[in-house]
Formats: C-alpha cells, structure tokens, sequence
C-alpha cells in the first residue's frame, strides 16, 4: 500500500516539472531557465509550504499566473 505523504511528494513533484515545462512552452525558454524562474518564484515557496490548496490547481493555469504577477524574474 502507498503511504500517502509519499503520494502527495510524488504529486507535488509531479505539478512542479508540469510548470517548468509550461513555462519553457510558453515563453520559448530552455528548461534550465524555466527551472531557475520557477525555483526563485513566491509560486515554488507556496507550493512547497502548501498553502493556500494551491498544489491542487492546473499546471498551466498556475505557470500562466506565475508569468502574469511576478514579471521581474523574466529579465
């Protein structure tokens, strides 16, 4: 049987690479650099503290509000 924090780290996981690649995609970035943009974003530390129920949103939606509210990590 799966222990479910194992599950949830997976999942996390999961939503966090889902991201970095959306980001990549939609701004025509190499993934190192959407990797850099996504660890230094306020979006990273709230998914990692699971705030808000945040984890549980699209992947798209969330890089696509990322790039939206935090444009200074973009220069």
């Amino acid at each position: 049987m799966v222990d479910k924090k194992q599950l949830e780290e997976v999942y996390k996981q999961n939503l966090e690479n889902d991201i970095i690649n959306a980001i990549a995609e939609i701004k025509g970035i190499d993934l190192r650099k959407a990797f850099d943009i996504y660890y230094s974003s306020k979006l990273a530390d709230q998914i990692e503290h699971d705030s808000c129920g945040i984890e549980n949103m699209d992947a798209k939606y969330l890089a696509e509000d990322l790039i939206e509210n935090e444009p200074g990590l973009f220069k």
